[in-house]
């Protein structure tokens, strides 16, 4: 895993780099565009039941007292106009370079969860914790529209009872089979999956996984669970 984590760490230096810029003007915007602090972190559950804080773009306004939901969904209130574009185009995420850099997270692995929500997991899908959490994943891809399924009415029911084991059949397909040539593939994918295009399909996770990259050089795994997909969101 030593490559793993050196491509890490060259990816998300020159990636702070290059894009400082636009890491400042985003700052700035959402400073203008709410009182608190432009950097939101939230707890969240790492390798080996770790806890830490992600840190992302600020796209809500806080409500001291209100006993808000840890997720968000298509209807939420607190989200904020400025916030609502960076959702969507993902560019709250990229304070998410500097937990790669601290060793919280990895450019590709599982996304962390909640301490609330891994809690509910079962002892097999807590064999996620046994890799770092992922700024990217096939699941990320796949529910890269989650806000778009739920709703304040069933915002629970539905992210606890369908998403979430969901996306973790997909995390332990991840675990099973990672190395790092699925991890660019996933790369790749992620990239194509946030180009403003309309109407591009992302594969199933099984495809995301081990192509294009496995194809070309022959390594696809035979063993592969075709149960292991989700319909595209978007």
């Amino acid at each position: 895993m030593r490559v793993k984590r050196l491509f890490d760490v060259v990816v998300c230096v020159l990636g702070l780099l290059l894009l400082s810029p636009l890491l400042i003007v985003i700052a700035l915007l959402v400073k203008l565009d709410s009182p608190e602090p432009f950097l939101y972190k939230s707890l969240r559950v790492g390798k080996d039941g770790q806890l830490f804080f992600m840190y992302k773009f600020r796209t809500m306004v806080e409500r001291p007292g209100d006993p808000s939901p840890r997720i968000t969904a298509r209807d939420d209130p607190r989200v904020t106009r400025l916030g609502r574009v960076l959702r969507k185009t993902k560019l709250n995420e990229l304070p998410q370079f500097i937990n790669v850099l601290l060793g919280h997270m990895s450019l590709v692995g599982p996304r962390p969860e909640d301490p609330h929500y891994a809690a509910l997991c079962t002892a097999e899908q807590q064999q996620v914790l046994s890799v770092r959490p992922g700024i990217t994943s096939p699941a990320s891809i796949i529910y890269r529209h989650e806000e778009s399924l739920l709703s304040q009415a069933t915002l629970e029911e539905v992210y606890i009872n369908v998403i979430v084991p969901d996306k973790l059949r997909m995390d332990l397909q991840y675990v099973k089979h990672q190395s790092f040539l699925v991890d660019l593939n996933i790369l790749l994918w992620t990239f194509w999956a946030l180009l403003p295009l309309r109407g591009h399909s992302i594969p199933e996770a099984s495809e995301i996984l081990f192509s294009p990259i496995g194809r070309l050089v022959r390594v696809v795994p035979v063993d592969v669970d075709s149960s292991v997909s989700a319909s595209s969101t978007s």
